[in-house]
Order: structure tokens, then sequence, then C-alpha cells
């Protein structure tokens, strides 16, 4: 899925927009037990709280598409039923529109199984049936055209976290008092959108999950739900990526290669977001290699770099900048100095040796501070 696909179905998820009807799910301990399953209707609840059940749905479908939001890919001997039962699983779910019960308690005891959360959790599962609207060529709707309907479901894996005691204001008695800790639903820790929304259309072949933290897959309940393999998390993809880095270059990868390398992918990242293309920008070895030969590395080193990409990553691995890369700092460390600089500004720090001793340079005009005072630097 690109990001105008995204967009315009977490567009569904408001007020007006879906068709989602009731809410099925369970609620469970820290002990994996299930302390009580529902099925609550949104049209009988009242609209401040069906707002907050679709917010953490859209949550759901939130964050950087190959870092938090990641495609599944079902291989076609699942979707034929050759091939394990997952697939099959999360079909029933759907074309039930969520009643068939053995279906959702089955769902229900293996994500429960694999679910590595501390303490209590919900989940919840939505069924939605959308009309696609058709769109010209010059991007008018069309009405009168015929409309493709997709349906799906929504499935979001929420903490639930115990507040502490605090004063709280009590409105009618105009008066300050004690509340009790209270049991709050937080953001979904997880979840995923089944089939996927591919060109405008349900992609059975598909599926997107979502994990709120980018070091941090969950692998054991995605091998569990779908059975398929998924990406590196992408601060796994970062750590990888700066440690080939390091090693295939080896005395080549001086402070200005790395430089260099930052700014080429931040401006990749830039030119990207301003072409406003919805598909993911990826890199492939091979442009990530070439990329390497123009920041000025030896021949002898790509290839080195290749070598090791192939092995920690795969040769058909496409890797998307924005995981590889930080684009709002550009950090320097050693074991007692950590140095941030404007990615922008890379050309005012150099490295050099004096008089055999190796130093990081920094270029200080003006506005210099040290703990929140102005400083002035003499000849």
């Amino acid at each position: 899925m690109n990001e105008k696909e995204v967009a315009e179905i977490r567009r569904r998820y408001r007020q007006g927009k879906s068709s989602v009807s009731h809410i099925v799910g369970c609620y469970v301990n820290e002990k994996r037990e299930i302390v009580a399953r529902f099925d609550q209707s949104l049209t009988l609840s009242g609209q401040e709280e069906s707002e907050k059940f679709l917010a953490l749905l859209r949550r759901t479908l939130s964050g950087q598409l190959g870092k938090n939001l990641i495609d599944i890919s079902f291989s076609t001997a699942q979707v034929a039923g050759n091939e394990g039962d997952e697939h099959a699983l999360l079909m029933a779910l759907r074309d039930s529109a969520l009643e068939d019960e053995p279906a959702r308690e089955e769902f229900f005891a293996r994500a429960i199984e694999t679910i590595d959360l501390e303490g209590n959790y919900l989940i919840l599962l939505t069924c939605d049936r959308y009309d696609v609207p058709y769109y010209a060529k010059d991007g008018q709707r069309q009405d009168d055209a015929g409309s493709e309907v997709y349906t799906s479901i929504l499935c979001s894996i929420c903490p639930v976290k115990m507040t502490k005691p605090a004063l709280s204001y009590f409105v009618y008695e105009n008066e300050f008092h004690n509340r009790e800790a209270d049991w709050l639903v937080a953001a979904p820790e997880m979840g995923f959108l089944f089939p996927a929304f591919t060109d405008r259309g349900a992609d059975l072949y598909g599926a997107l999950y979502y994990t709120r933290d980018a070091s941090h897959s969950h692998t054991g309940f995605t091998d569990r739900i779908f059975h398929a393999p998924i990406p590196m998390p992408a601060a796994a993809q970062k750590e990888t990526f700066e440690t080939i880095l390091a090693e295939s270059l080896g005395e080549d990868c001086s402070c200005q290669v790395v430089q260099a390398v930052q700014e080429q992918l931040c401006s990749l990242i830039t030119e990207h977001k301003e072409s406003h293309e919805p598909e993911p920008l990826v890199l492939n070895r091979r442009q990530v290699t070439e990329m390497l030969a123009d920041c000025g590395v030896s021949e002898e080193r790509v290839d080195a770099f290749a070598d090791r990409f192939d092995e920690d990553f795969g040769p058909e691995t496409t890797l998307s900048p924005r995981n590889l890369v930080d684009t709002k700092h550009l950090e320097l460390r050693c074991p007692d100095v950590t140095i941030q600089v404007n990615p922008e500004r890379g050309d005012l720090v150099e490295t050099r040796v004096i008089d055999g001793v190796r130093y990081i340079l920094i270029r200080a005009e003006e506005g210099v501070e040290v703990n929140g005072v102005e400083v002035q630097i003499k000849e």
C-alpha cells in the first residue's frame, strides 16, 4: 500500500464516514486470561465514546510506511488454502463480518498466545464495507460510475494501564477531590488491516501490519497470525546498515564519507517528499553501492559492502532511506563528548590530525554558548 491508499482508509474511521456499526473484542489480563468478551454497538454509544473508539482504530493506520506500517505478503499456497490456515482464518473473519464466533475465538486464542505485552490489554476487531468511489483521470469523482466494494477487518491491540490517584476538579461541586486510580485504554501497540487496499481495491495476497515501536516487530504475533516473512525492524535496519558501512569500508570510513552518505540519503528523502510521489521511497543494493561510489569510496570497498549487504539483508532486499538516517541530527560521538549538528550544516565539521593528535573541529563564528552563557573565542 502507498501513502494515499493508507490515508484513504484511515479517513474511513471517522464519524459518519465508515460502515462500522459495532466493535468486537476481548479484555485480557496479565495472566493471559480473557476477563471479558464484548460486542459493543457504536450506533448506540454516545458520540464522544464512539469517536474515542474510532480514534484508537485510526492510530492503527498511522506512522511511516516501512517503519511503523509494514506490508505483509501471503504466498499463493496460503491464499489457495494449500499451506497453513492463517489466511483462511482471516478470510473467515472478513467474510462473516466478524459474525463467525468459532473463528473469533480461534483468533483471540492465537493472538493471546503470542502477544508479548506486559499487563492488561484490549483486542479490538471491526469490519468495514467501503464502496470505493471511482475517480477520472482529471481527478474528478464519478458518482455514476461503478464502484468496487472493499470489505476489510481492522485489528487494534491496546494496552490498558492504571492511572495514579490524584486530585481532580469536580465541576458540579466546584471543589477538588481525590480521584481513585482507574484503568484507561492506551494507544494501540500493534494491529493490522486485512486485506490490503492496493490500487484502491482488495488485495487478498496482502495485509498491512502496524507496530508502534519501530524497534520491535512482535514477530511471535506476526508469525502466528500471518505466517509470512516481515522485514527487519526499522531500528535494526539502521543499526545493521551502520555496522556494515563501518566494517566494510574500514579505514576508508571517514567522517567525510559518512557525512556524504547522510547528505545523499537526506536529499533523496527531501526530493521524494516534494514530488508528492505516493509510492514509498526504497533503495536496493545496486542503488546503495552506486551512492557509495559517488561518495568517493573505492571499488574494492564498495564490493565488500555489497557482499555484506547480501549477507545481512539479502540480495533482493529494499530499504527505506528513512530507516537508515536521522534527518534531524548529525551526531558525532566519542567516549566523553557528544556533538549534534544540523544535518544541513555538516560543512561546519571536519576532522584533522594536529601534531599526531586527532581532533574534531567545528567552525564557530558567532552565538557560542556554554551552559547557556554566551562566550567569546579569542585568538
